[in-house]
């Protein structure tokens, strides 16, 4: 058996598309999708995400405003640059990209996006939203891999999924999406002992830990789900995931390659949610 892959970046090609329509649609009622993101410092990373993350706005209907301030800049100020954005009736999502300089708490800074503005899913209430099945927007990685999970027709009722890791971000709302379709959902961490046990009960296998290669073929549930959400990079450099792809293709139903795999949809819910964001304050006009 050789799996089927996941297409991602033909998956975002297709929900973008729609989005377009929606963002259209949107702007003729004088509501145009706006999404403002803030960078602090130099990382090279974060300045290439939110480069491509302006690019996917401007490309598919939305206003995008995109501030950057230098390292040094104050807590205090940033925090009020974020509540002058939450004011703003143009502004439809906020995104601080992440991490931020060390003196500036990322929490506090999360907390202070408006709740109906956090189109990145993070704060505590959104995630306390998701907890309890509750409307609001979703986390944008694992949003788009349950969109991933769901384009192969896998029937996810029902299915043993693990998950693994628990990071706010990926892992933990992973399960709660997982829960929420029905799944008996399994998460794994760095203190589980003897992964594999648990890897290999596996209908739909969530890798998120950022350990190259770590899930191996012998790990894995013969005709499995196998979602990638690990970047890593090998000595030449060259992007890899969680999962090692060319041995775990050939046990795998699905899986997802890395990169064009998770990382394209990740982008495009960050759109979805931020359209959703201007929907809601049309209707709530």
């Amino acid at each position: 058996m050789t799996a089927q892959t996941i297409d991602g970046v033909e998956l975002s090609r297709q929900i973008r598309d729609h989005l377009s329509q929606r963002a259209q649609t949107l702007a003729a009622q004088g509501r145009r999708p706006g999404l403002a993101v803030i960078l602090v410092g130099e990382d090279p990373a974060s300045a290439v995400y939110v480069r491509n993350k302006v690019k996917a706005c401007e490309a598919h209907g939305l206003h995008s405003v995109f501030e950057k301030y230098e390292a040094h800049l104050t807590e205090a100020d940033l925090l009020q640059r974020i509540r002058t954005l939450n004011a703003d009736p143009s502004i439809h999502g906020i995104l601080v990209q992440m991490p931020l300089p060390c003196h500036i708490d990322p929490h506090r800074v999360i907390e202070t996006i408006a709740v109906h503005k956090d189109v990145d899913g993070f704060s505590t209430l959104s995630a306390g939203e998701l907890m309890s099945g509750l409307p609001g927007f979703r986390p944008c990685t694992p949003y788009g891999c349950m969109k991933l999970i769901e384009s192969t027709g896998t029937d996810i009722r029902g299915k043993h999924a693990v998950v693994i890791g628990r990071s706010n971000t990926v892992g933990k709302p992973m399960a709660l999406l997982l829960l929420q379709a029905h799944a008996t959902v399994t998460v794994c961490h760095s203190a589980t002992p003897d992964l594999g046990l648990h890897t290999r009960q596996a209908d739909i296998l969530v890798a998120a830990v950022g350990r190259r290669h770590m899930v191996t073929a012998d790990m894995v549930k013969p005709g499995a789900v196998v979602i990638d959400v690990g970047i890593n990079r090998n000595d030449q450099g060259k992007l890899q995931g969680d999962v090692d792809f060319d041995a775990v293709r050939e046990v795998a139903g699905w899986i997802t390659p890395v990169p064009g795999g998770v990382g394209p949809m990740t982008i495009t819910m960050l759109l979805v949610n931020t359209v959703e964001a201007a929907e809601c304050s049309l209707q709530a006009a």
